[in-house]
């Protein structure tokens, strides 16, 4: 008879599974372990190839962060750019964010040749191998069952689903964040101390990704490992210690090279307030986005939430509820429900420290998410999916075992209470986008009915004691329960173009902020030049891989959605003030006469030199960053590279800006020559430098 217990559980030095014959690895890879179910290995490898179709379907409509498109572009052309993850293959200015995963794009790029599939390819992978390695983790405390669901539905979980299928940096962060919760589950079964480093190696690098973010989930695996290693305390607080040292070594190398370097030699670090990248940890990238007081923005973007008002209803509003929210109740439920079952374990309990260490890194993210004050995107929690798949599926498990044999007194009773509470939510999120589609009132059917049925099998099943009913209740709830995020999963991968710089599953809600979040949409024509692929960067011609700004300027203010109704070849490119365009023909024009430049002209933001650069493929200048207010631009700069020769245009605004910009746009206007055909264009040569 087939029931959803797991097999029984490992010994705890992690050495042998069972006492099963040896087994060759291929053959392991492929049909799974001896002690697996027959089905066990056959169901992994349909998640997979699900995930797969999911996160790379019609990769040709993909449209990516051109912001990130153009770093990774411009790392092709200037192993320097590369390095630094600066914006421009002149390396004038850097993107926000750390450069590992424009590394991992970039590679792909140098390799393949730069275009949509080559950028996309690091991403779906990673993606892919996110939802094995959880599945591999998973499976290993409690069993094939609980993996094959924790798989399931981080593969579904909408919001993982589309950013999954753009290049902003986050499915790398999680695979990295994995890897780093995989090494220390080995540490914590077997005592010893490399794996430990290991994981704090892994935390290192997901930092130089994405910086403090990276780090939500320490608190979880410290407190696990102090608690539960297999070892005495006493190594437990120096093994702790030694791999805090790892941690930061592994954190801190770049940002330590790349401050120490000379500011002559290297670009602006975009998005500080004094050029360093320690300042970019603590503010911008670090305090500003939880307490919304990061300086290096000014006032635009401290607080930018496009993904609704902060506070503990965060994760369920309009915006994010249908992104991440479906299964925390669940989550939340069995997460308890699964700790008080293991109450009575021995410390070093493997089931008990998964466990914590999973509901961990689910809590400390859903806190951090939901209180955060600062610039926030939906696509953020992505990283929290793979908490909430992993106690769903173990915890769920755990619940079901305790329920069907009456092991865990009143505890297994709050099995069918779970499953109710997530089948009424899930009927209220498909409620909000009631009328957007048929697969969504299907969705909304499944869910509703298919809870009803589930809950009603389980407490007849446990009443009758009949199992088998009750592992087909099970297997009911587990469709009711994903009928949501699949449909807003399908929708993400068909969608025929999202908005890369915010991405989004489901049906338009209507919510959040636009504009501030990633680059524009560069205007049409040809790829860049020199390009290996010969295409667009979007594999489509002249389409773009990214969205036009929802805004003007360096405001950035707009609706979030997917759409801009100016055309490609004549939209707001974001001048001095944010109100000069930037067309086709200008580019060409500057191509024409660059002259020996090194960058092709010098613009405000990041936003609209991220879109020239993807049309050009020559080097541009952001002067203000992505908010437009960083200080990378000064007057004593600006003369320097035009005497030199290395910048002959510049686009000023007819209202100018405010302080340097204000400074540099009067500067300009009376010292350079306008071109009359484009608004806001002016050449600066070596004589008009005095």
């Amino acid at each position: 008879m087939t029931t959803l217990a797991p097999p029984p559980a490992p010994v705890q030095d992690g050495r042998h599974r069972s006492a099963a014959p040896p087994v060759s690895r291929a053959r392991r890879l492929f049909m799974g372990a001896p002690e697996d179910p027959r089905w066990a290995r056959p169901a992994l490898w349909a998640i997979l190839l699900l995930a797969t179709v999911l996160y790379a379907w019609n990769l040709s409509s993909v449209t990516g962060n051109t912001f990130y498109d153009a770093a990774v572009y411009s790392g092709t052309k200037s192993w320097k750019a590369f390095f630094f993850g600066a914006l421009d293959s002149g390396s004038f200015i850097t993107v926000d964010k750390p450069p590992f995963a424009l590394w991992v794009m970039g590679l792909s790029a140098r390799v393949l040749g730069y275009g949509t599939w080559q950028l996309m390819l690091p991403m779906v992978a990673t993606g892919v191998g996110s939802v094995a390695l959880l599945y591999r983790l998973v499976k290993r405390d409690f069993g094939v069952v609980a993996a094959t669901i924790a798989a399931v539905v981080l593969t579904l979980t909408p919001i993982t689903v589309a950013i999954n299928r753009d290049t902003n940096p986050d499915p790398v962060l999680v695979f990295l964040m994995l890897l780093g919760a995989a090494a220390l589950l080995k540490a914590v079964r077997t005592g010893r101390l490399l794996p430990l480093v290991w994981s704090a190696v892994a935390i290192g690098f997901a930092f130089n990704t994405k910086m403090m973010q990276a780090y939500v989930v320490l608190p979880a695996f410290f407190l696990v490992y102090l608690w539960a290693a297999n070892v005495s305390l006493g190594r437990r607080v120096r093994n702790l210690a030694v791999a805090t040292v790892a941690l930061i070594v592994s954190s801190a190398w770049w940002m330590a090279i790349v401050d120490l370097i000379p500011a002559s030699s290297r670009p602006y670090i975009g998005g500080s307030t004094d050029n360093t990248v320690w300042d970019l940890v603590i503010g911008y990238n670090g305090f500003g986005r939880i307490f919304g007081a990061s300086s290096s923005v000014g006032s635009q973007g401290n607080g930018a939430s496009f993904g609704g008002s902060s506070g503990l209803y965060r994760m369920f509003n309009d915006i994010m509820g249908g992104q991440i929210s479906w299964l925390i109740p669940f989550a939340a439920i069995a997460l308890v429900g699964g700790l008080v079952l293991r109450g009575r374990a021995p410390r070093t309990d493997a089931r008990r420290a998964a466990l914590m260490l999973w509901g961990g890194w689910f809590v400390l993210h859903f806190l951090t998410f939901s209180l955060a004050e600062g610039t926030f995107h939906p696509y953020y929690v992505t990283a929290m999916a793979p908490g909430i798949a992993a106690v769903a599926g173990a915890g769920g498990v755990m619940l079901y075992d305790a329920f069907r044999d009456g092991s865990g007194a009143k505890w297994g009773w709050v099995l069918p209470a779970a499953v109710a509470a997530s089948t009424v939510w899930a009927v209220v999120l498909l409620q909000r986008v009631s009328g957007s589609g048929t697969v969504y009132t299907v969705a909304e059917v499944v869910a509703a009915l298919g809870g009803a049925l589930a809950v009603a099998g389980l407490l007849v099943g446990r009443f009758m004691r009949r199992q088998r009913l009750m592992g087909f209740a099970a297997v009911v709830a587990i469709v009711a329960l994903l009928a949501g995020p699949a449909a807003y999963s399908v929708s993400a991968a068909t969608t025929a173009s999202t908005n890369g710089t915010n991405p989004t599953a489901g049906p338009d809600t209507g919510g959040g902020m636009g504009g501030m979040g990633g680059g524009g949409q560069r205007p049409s024509g040809s790829a860049p030049s020199g390009t290996k692929s010969g295409t667009a960067p979007s594999g489509t011609g002249g389409q773009s891989m990214g969205q036009p700004p929802t805004g003007t300027g360096s405001t950035g203010t707009g609706t979030g959605t997917n759409s801009s109704s100016q055309s490609q070849s004549d939209r707001t490119a974001g001048g001095m003030g944010g109100d000069t365009q930037v067309s086709s023909a200008m580019i060409t024009y500057l191509k024409k006469h660059q002259d020996g430049a090194t960058w092709l002209v010098a613009v405000a933001t990041d936003q609209t030199a991220s879109s020239i650069i993807l049309e050009s493929g020559q080097p541009v200048i952001s002067m203000g960053g992505w908010s437009g207010s960083d200080d990378a631009m000064t007057l004593a700069k600006l003369k320097s590279l035009v005497k030199t020769g290395k910048l002959h245009y510049i686009v000023v605004s007819s209202s100018g800006g405010q302080g340097t910009d204000s400074e540099i746009a009067t500067w300009v206007k009376k010292h350079g020559s306008a071109v009359t055909a484009y608004s806001g264009l002016y050449r600066l040569d070596t004589s008009d430098v005095g």
